[in-house]
């Protein structure tokens, strides 16, 4: 992106036919910001998720997910879980430190709030666990998932939900 403002992100509900544009948009997230915590093995099989589109799309569309757009092109997007579980968030890396994550956060925040939620939860990356904890989110506790034969750390977060977190009507 250029030195001019970046064009403000719209959000809108996932579709089918986003899910190549999203397993691409992840596996570059995931190769050019985790490697100050993860090595490459660790990242390759985490990328590894993205290689069945089918299973992909199918956890896309099982929840809420939110796609995060500049200019039509996907840039980010937010999959939430029972309204209560952040269960993927993903920020193209040219985009990172614009305010993507945030504008995803804030939707879901709010949607969860407006049909009851009083928690979000969610399993952060160590790349992930500073963006969680500014967004008001504490660590409850560490973890360790394996991901075709290799272990990656984690770190369940919660955040409780206020009224104040509800859209305005």
């Amino acid at each position: 992106m250029s030195a001019a403002k970046a064009p403000a992100a719209a959000l809108r509900p996932f579709l089918a036919a986003d899910t190549p544009a999203l397993a691409s948009l992840m596996r570059d997230s995931i190769f050019a910001l985790t490697g100050e915590d993860y090595d490459e093995d660790q990242q390759d099989a985490w990328a590894a998720v993205t290689e069945d589109e089918a299973a992909l799309a199918a956890r896309l569309g099982a929840g809420l997910t939110l796609v995060a757009t500049r200019e039509g092109e996907p840039v980010g997007f937010l999959a939430l879980t029972d309204n209560k579980v952040i269960d993927l968030l993903y920020v193209h890396p040219e985009v990172v430190g614009e305010g993507v994550g945030a504008l995803l956060c804030d939707a879901a925040e709010k949607l969860a709030t407006a049909r009851g939620a009083t928690s979000l939860t969610v399993d952060a990356s160590d790349t992930a666990l500073g963006f969680f904890q500014k967004r008001g989110f504490v660590p409850k506790s560490r973890n360790t998932v394996q991901r075709g034969g290799v272990w990656l750390g984690t770190t369940t977060m919660e955040k409780l939900l206020t009224a104040g977190d509800a859209p305005l009507h």
